[in-house]
């Protein structure tokens, strides 16, 4: 699968705005605590990255909207797509939530 077809895949996992609130505040923390063990060289600061990036976008699915993660059937894809979907929300260029996917 491309990530062309991926990505209107994934969008439709992400349709409440809550969920994709927790996607950017996962996405900005893991890669916080990325740059942190680099600046301050604790290397158990780069394990906690994806722990503390998934908590919060899984709780989006499981508990807001109800659907399993897309990350446990495209890994790669879904991290590129947490990544496509913070820039796009950080800019104000996201398409809207429950809307049609940006071309």
């Amino acid at each position: 699968m491309s990530f062309g077809a991926f990505w209107p895949i994934y969008l439709s996992a992400h349709r409440r705005p809550a969920n994709r609130a927790l996607h950017v505040v996962g996405t900005l923390s893991g890669v916080s605590l990325l740059l942190a063990a680099a600046v301050f060289r604790e290397p158990w600061l780069i394990l906690a990255a994806p722990v503390v990036g998934y908590a919060f976008a899984w709780t989006g699915h499981f508990f807001i909207e109800g659907n399993r993660p897309a990350t446990f059937g495209h890994p790669f894809w879904s991290l590129a797509a947490d990544f496509r979907m913070t820039g796009l929300i950080l800019t104000v260029r996201a398409p809207p939530a429950g809307g049609a996917p940006d071309r």
